[in-house]
């Protein structure tokens, strides 16, 4: 015979697991929150919008899109680190959280540690373009011999200190090995601006904001940083097939649920958000957006998402950046 106090704390363990399979069983029950790093209107936000609306058709609950920005994305994040395990809160995540614990010391959070990765969104490449006044005719090659010649001659814009373009700049440097002079801008408008102007002489940005600038002829696209070339710039080569193997930078974005969540529930969420991203209409908003569409088990990407953790917090801590 049991003693009262095992009996109590049995009890009270298989109350705990009645609970959580009846709450998953019958998850969503209420409104769930979709955390966003960024203000509406960003990369972000037109991936989540559309993916949330198919959810809330699909599930029968409303997905609502709590925009808290600050501090690249760390306030949000946090935010979710402390939520309940229950699926009614999640993180929008992108590539910049994988490394953020790195560069702002007072993040509050792990990602690794204290996320549930659900699901891709879909991934947005980068790609190393130039002025053409200053690199008409150039490919990666003459870049990179010009940058060899002249150390520290070329500068290259991002959209900001700790920035995923801004690490995409010191893991070229550390590939290639060469110096070039790292311009920060407070935003990736500014920075396209004085790139048109000539004020810089290259940027890496994400294939959807260099398309048209391309097209018509005022950027040069040297190399893509992807595994294969882009439908909507067909003959820029990626970084592999002009010559640096394996390069490969992109802005991806996914859903996250705090650490603990029933698996039943992340079960059920990534296969509604698989359903959703299978829609043709969803595929012909991601492809005008330069995103590829990710359709991949939960255990696939929790292992990408392990090895982007590892990567990049290797790249920013040799970038020594350090933000607050």
């Amino acid at each position: 015979m049991l003693h009262p106090p095992r009996r109590a704390i049995l009890g009270g363990f298989l109350t705990t697991v009645a609970a959580t399979r009846l709450s998953a069983a019958e998850w969503p029950e209420r409104p769930v929150v979709w955390v966003l790093p960024f203000p509406p209107g960003g990369p972000t936000d037109a991936f989540a919008r559309p993916l949330g609306a198919q959810l809330a058709s699909q599930l029968g609950r409303p997905m609502i899109m709590d925009s808290r920005s600050g501090a690249g994305g760390t306030l949000a994040a946090a935010a979710v680190a402390r939520a309940a395990p229950d699926g009614y809160t999640l993180l929008v995540g992108y590539t910049g959280h994988t490394y953020a614990p790195a560069i702002y010391p007072k993040a509050g959070f792990d990602f690794a540690r204290d996320f549930e990765p659900v699901s891709a969104f879909g991934r947005v490449a980068q790609v190393l373009v130039a002025n053409p006044a200053r690199f008409d005719g150039a490919t990666l090659a003459t870049f990179l011999e010009r940058a060899r010649a002249r150390p520290g001659a070329i500068d290259i814009a991002s959209a900001g200190l700790g920035t995923v373009p801004h690490l995409a700049v010191e893991l070229l440097q550390a590939r290639a090995g060469i110096k070039l002079s790292h311009v920060p801008y407070r935003g990736s408008a500014p920075a396209m601006q004085d790139l048109l102007a000539g004020t810089v002489d290259a940027l890496f940005a994400p294939i959807s904001g260099v398309v048209s600038q391309v097209r018509a002829g005022r950027l040069r696209a040297l190399a893509i940083a992807a595994r294969r070339r882009d439908p909507q710039l067909p003959d820029t080569p990626t970084f592999h097939e002009s010559g640096l193997a394996d390069f490969r930078v992109s802005s991806w974005y996914g859903l996250f649920a705090p650490k603990r969540t029933p698996a039943p529930v992340l079960d059920r969420l990534h296969g509604a958000l698989q359903t959703a991203l299978a829609r043709d209409d969803i595929r012909q908003m991601w492809a005008a957006q330069g995103a590829r569409v990710e359709l991949e088990s939960r255990v696939d990407f929790a292992r990408f998402i392990g090895l982007e953790v590892e990567r990049w917090n290797r790249i920013a801590r040799a970038a020594n950046v350090q933000l607050e």
